[in-house]
């Protein structure tokens, strides 16, 4: 499976890139394919290392201003013009979705992806890796909007809240009818 992967390019401490790390060794083990954005730096790097690492494939896909931090040893690389056509290139390579720990960046892509989803633009799985309780307050905004009537589908058919890598990669994988 080809799992796109939403994340920081920054440099994070243990409580972070642990879980990360992994993670990307669950997905290089199972053999699955590491779609993200192309960077060699911070957490990105991270999870592009554990991937490749554990003999899964890369495929990246960066943008023209950020190619001087783009990973060389991708089995693929992309660069798109602009932020709006790597979100496109990313979901378009990708049979799946998860958004790890981010900045504005990934809360962007996170919340595009899951719009174009709402409409019907995609039917990807998506999972939102909740490493730390990070996005314990994303999660209760979501569950707003679902019980208040904001949400077209109910939120579970939009998204999968997992606390930990093991469960987001099995919900993937059922998800994809490979359990």
């Amino acid at each position: 499976m080809n799992i796109c992967v939403f994340l920081s390019s920054a440099d994070l401490d243990e409580r972070y890139t642990r879980p990360a790390r992994d993670f990307a060794e669950l997905l290089g083990k199972a053999g699955h394919t590491l779609v993200w954005g192309g960077s060699d730096s911070g957490l990105m790097k991270v999870v592009a290392d554990g991937v490749q690492g554990a003999g899964g494939r890369l495929v990246g896909v960066s943008v023209d201003f950020l190619r001087h931090t783009a990973r060389p040893a991708a089995d693929e690389m992309v660069f798109a013009g602009d932020l709006a056509e790597r979100k496109s290139l990313l979901l378009a390579k990708a049979d799946a979705v998860v958004v790890m720990v981010g900045g504005m960046g990934t809360l962007d892509e996170a919340t595009e992806i899951l719009e174009l989803k709402k409409h019907g633009k995609h039917t990807h799985p998506v999972v939102v890796l909740n490493t730390a309780g990070f996005y314990d307050g994303l999660k209760r905004q979501f569950q707003r909007m679902d019980e208040e009537g904001f949400l077209p589908l109910p939120l579970t058919d939009l998204v999968f809240f997992a606390e930990d890598g093991v469960s987001a990669l099995a919900w993937l994988e059922e998800s994809a009818g490979m359990r």
